[in-house]
């Protein structure tokens, strides 16, 4: 326990997480999630923690090799039609750095914040039904950007890759704080009411690509 941080992973097992074996184990402290050439995805798959959060803290340290593609969502729900899929806010990483910091939004609205932006999230016409028809480019059409944060390239040179960074989650109310190694590197408001979530899951991903490993060690939550 530190200043209210509780560890939600015991380094040894994943006693008090549910996922697909295949993917994840625990090696030296960590927990490891990998892809093969035998074990190629045809969705995203995550090792979910069997709890729920609302307003957090959530420190962790990951490390993740050059191919990869993961990340931590949070007031997430299940996906029913596939095994360990979340729906819902995701602290990107990825193993080129061309992602992580950003606030990606799984299946629902996609980008909410590219890296080194402070964004305000709007709700889209009453008109459109189907979310992913008020999705461009891969990013929410109401991404209102309200400030920049840092150079997008500069921000991403903070991060190491292949070597272990620290990524730390503000999350309250509708406002939700992505640092890495101590920079903030993206400020998501949400006013979307139609589409927001105030809580739900935790969990880290495993994502559909070549082969590729993630470790995520030192997983420290704060409930607010």
């Amino acid at each position: 326990m530190q200043n209210g941080f509780k560890s939600i992973f015991d380094g040894k097992t994943l006693k008090g997480w549910t996922g697909d074996p295949t993917y994840w184990t625990v090696s030296d402290g960590a927990i490891v999630g990998t892809i093969t050439p035998e074990t190629l995805l045809k969705a995203n798959t995550f090792l979910i923690w069997e709890g729920e959060v609302a307003d957090f803290e959530l420190k962790a340290e990951f490390r993740i090799s050059e191919s990869g593609n993961s990340g931590i969502n949070y007031r997430s729900d299940r996906v029913e039609e596939v095994p360990f899929a979340l729906r819902g806010y995701q602290a990107d990483i990825d193993g080129k750095v061309n992602y992580t910091g950003q606030n990606y939004e799984e299946r629902k609205r996609a980008t909410l914040a590219y890296r080194g932006q402070k964004t305000r999230i709007t709700s889209q016409p009453d008109d459109i039904t189907n979310l992913r028809d008020f999705v461009e480019r891969n990013a929410w059409k109401g991404l209102n950007l309200e400030s920049e944060l840092g150079d997008r390239a500069e921000l991403g040179a903070k991060i190491k890759k292949e070597d272990w960074n620290e990524i730390h989650l503000i999350v309250k109310g509708n406002v939700m704080q992505h640092f890495v190694n101590g920079i903030l590197m993206s400020e998501v408001h949400d006013e979307d009411a139609k589409n927001r979530m105030m809580s739900g899951l935790l969990g880290v991903q495993v994502h559909v690509g070549p082969p590729m490993k993630v470790e995520y060690r030192k997983l420290m939550l704060k409930k607010l």
